[in-house]
């Protein structure tokens, strides 16, 4: 319950007070002046943290602030970075930590609704902002949970950290640097989402977009994937090798199909070099999973024929060639289905004998 007493000492001071140490009280000359930066390096680092620009005299800063600065500024000076990438790393956490807190603040506040209210809540009342009780226990959890979390945000960052510096040391092939790296790419699209759009309320919407990506995730994450973003109705995800991949994509169908909550599921995959920027990945490959995902049946998989080729040496899985498709900006393609291999991998390892390898079929294309 949230006190009436901690509501009205509730404001944006105060919770920049607790959050941030102290309350805003230096201009962007007092910040600049204390990190020994000039002001145009102080407006590009405050910028690059995603926020806008303000007056130089406008007091809208703390000590953190300028600890941030001088930070970054130190970043420059003895780890030897020019302030191109420094500010480039500065943006790269800027808009990661925004979706983070973003994230954070919705889950608080739907943890802490009142169920009678949202209970009582019509069609016509259903809003994907929180009631203003539940936006300050939100406000109020957080500011005391801070302290608690931050180690929580550093530890995932140094793992991941280490993940990401592997997988760029097993990439550094000078062969292969020109072209971009091998992976496995594949979309997951929930099957007509846009007539349920139209037929669900926004709480009753976001409720099903959590579920897909939360179950989603973990299937991404447990065959040793990366989920590279979502959208709504979809995932971009990436695997290294091809047994993961026809895993994730086999399991993400299934597990939609099996939930009461979520409509079908669609995949499609390719294989391929792909360029890795800004977190997130580009190139044809990535390209030609979401067309074949485009044309994939709700509740199919399907993969291009170099991820087919390689899925044929693979015991536990089955690949059928269907007709050749011209996909829109990608050309000629001739997809093939996906499915588990009966008498594979696992039925093989039940029986005490060696896998055996699936049969792949193919149908004539026209």
């Amino acid at each position: 319950m949230v006190r009436p007493e901690d509501v009205a000492g509730l404001s944006a001071d105060n919770l920049a007070a607790r959050l941030l140490g102290k309350p805003a009280t230096m201009a962007r000359r007092d910040v600049s002046r204390g990190a020994e930066v000039s002001l145009l390096s102080a407006r590009k680092f405050w910028h690059a943290l995603g926020f806008p620009i303000v007056e130089d005299d406008d007091a809208m800063f703390t000590e953190a602030d300028q600890m941030a600065l001088m930070a970054v500024a130190r970043l420059v000076r003895e780890e030897e970075l020019d302030e191109s990438t420094a500010l480039a790393m500065t943006r790269a956490f800027a808009r990661t930590t925004d979706r983070l807190a973003v994230w954070q603040t919705q889950l608080m506040a739907e943890a802490l609704a009142d169920p009678a209210l949202e209970a009582a809540l019509d069609e016509a009342d259903a809003r994907g902002a929180p009631d203003l009780a539940a936006a300050n226990a939100a406000a109020l959890k957080l500011a005391d949970m801070a302290d608690s979390l931050e180690p929580l945000l550093i530890y995932a960052w140094r793992r991941h950290l280490t993940a990401a510096i592997s997988r760029m040391l097993a990439d550094a092939d000078p062969q292969q640097s020109a072209q971009g790296v091998r992976r496995v790419v594949g979309f997951a699209d929930l099957v007509n989402f846009t007539s349920l759009v139209r037929r669900m309320t926004e709480r009753q919407l976001a409720v099903m977009v959590q579920r897909f990506e939360a179950l989603a995730t973990d299937i991404v994450t447990a065959h040793g994937g990366r989920v590279i973003k979502t959208v709504g109705d979809e995932i971009l995800f990436v695997t290294i090798d091809a047994a993961p991949a026809a895993a994730v994509a086999l399991d993400l169908v299934e597990t939609m199909a099996e939930d009461d909550l979520l409509p079908d599921v669609r995949v499609g995959m390719a294989v391929g070099p792909v360029l890795s920027r800004l977190g997130d990945v580009f190139g044809t490959t990535v390209n030609r999973a979401s067309r074949i995902t485009s044309v994939a049946p709700g509740g199919g998989v399907l993969v291009d024929d170099a991820l087919a080729s390689a899925l044929a040496s693979l015991s536990g899985f089955e690949t059928t060639a269907l007709r050749t498709r011209t996909l829109r900006g990608i050309g000629r393609v001739t997809p093939s289905e996906l499915r588990r291999a009966t008498g594979g991998r696992l039925a093989a390892r039940a029986a005490g004998g060696p896998p055996t390898r699936p049969t792949t079929t193919s149908e004539e294309t026209p």
